[in-house]
């Protein structure tokens, strides 16, 4: 069996995006964004002669998950949480999105008042260069049952579909970050994740729903990961992870957990990833059936690889298999790194944490 931990871990440093913090793009990209929804809240309360409820913002998404990767298309995609000082009782989710939508609309060529968030395109030359999706939410210190609440609807929606829908971003964000207490683990956690995140755009298109969500692969990992590595010292307890057999094993349990369902007048193989707090939904419910099974196939194609390039004794034709499922991102090692190499014996045994 070849040993590719090595070209793993290029492979995700290739692709890796870091927190906002560790990022001065995606912090200026983010503070143009905020910056422009105060100004326009501020103008549109001068000019209107209202007094909108104070807000706080917070960071959502992959990025503050250390879940994010490098995008193929160069657009990135923010994720921003608002959440109005104000009481769901009093307030429609609609109007609420609506004064985030007025704030920006003009900020740039293209905003978008959507189901779930505001979205403002950002642009250069007709081309997408990133989006800033902004939730909206009532905080919980102005709730009596103190709970937060997404708004949902459109600007047009009837009134069954708009609603406030109770969340915990920021819950969800603790269950992500804090994976394991073991350091080691979670970054593990954290590459495996994003390997699939790049899985997932080198292989499916980005239109519709065709793709799984980045935040199921992550949930699946959260969920069905079990860290694999070598001991390789019994005293340090120093050890060496296994990027490719962690990943196969994950891929492995996804697959076992397509179960037999009944939906939309047939019966289908589907995956359900419930979200590990409230509200607890299905990540791949909008899936339609035919785009589950392509996925499942897509998922078995990717495992089928895997397995190879674990069975492959030359760490080249390992890697080169490899980069059919992940793209030219994942490196293949010259010839002359793998000549006469033989990988070090293991002191201890193999464990999975």
């Amino acid at each position: 069996m070849a040993r590719i931990q090595k070209q793993f871990e290029q492979f995700h440093d290739n692709i890796k995006l870091g927190h906002y913090d560790e990022c001065e793009e995606l912090r200026e990209k983010r503070e143009r964004v905020l910056s422009a929804l105060k100004e326009g809240m501020d103008r549109i309360s001068k000019d209107k002669g209202v007094t909108f409820p104070g807000y706080r913002t917070f960071n959502q998404g992959s990025y503050a998950m250390y879940t994010g990767i490098k995008p193929l298309d160069s657009d990135y995609d923010i994720d921003i949480g608002v959440c109005f000082k104000l009481s769901k009782d009093d307030y429609d989710p609609v109007e609420v999105k609506k004064w985030v939508y007025d704030a920006l609309n003009g900020h740039t060529e293209r905003v978008e008042l959507r189901r779930s968030c505001v979205t403002v395109f950002y642009q250069l030359e007709e081309e997408p260069i990133y989006h800033v999706d902004l939730a909206i939410y009532s905080d919980e210190t102005c709730n009596t049952d103190e709970k937060t609440y997404l708004a949902k609807g459109k600007q047009y929606s009837d009134e069954d579909n708009r609603y406030w829908e109770e969340a915990d971003p920021q819950g969800l964000i603790k269950a992500i970050t804090e994976y394991s207490d073991d350091t080691h683990d979670r970054k593990q956690f954290r590459r495996i994740v994003r390997y699939l995140k790049r899985w997932k755009d080198h292989n499916f298109s980005n239109e519709g729903n065709e793709a799984p969500v980045g935040i199921a692969l992550t949930v699946a990992a959260y969920r069905w990961l079990s860290p694999v590595y070598d001991v390789y010292d019994s005293f340090s307890g120093k050890r060496e992870y296994d990027d490719l057999e962690a990943l196969l094993n994950l891929v492995d349990t996804m697959l076992s957990n397509f179960t037999l369902q009944y939906l939309d007048d047939e019966w289908v193989d589907r995956l359900t990833v419930e979200l590990p707090v409230i509200p607890y939904n299905d990540l791949l419910q909008k899936m339609t059936n035919k785009q589950m099974e392509k996925f499942e196939d897509k998922l078995r194609k990717l495992r089928s690889t895997l397995d190879d390039a674990k069975k492959e004794t030359d760490p080249i034709e390992a890697c080169r298999s490899l980069t059919s499922q992940f793209g030219v991102d994942f490196p293949v090692p010259p010839k002359e790194d793998t000549a006469s190499k033989i990988p070090p014996g293991i002191v201890g045994s193999s464990l999975s944490a």
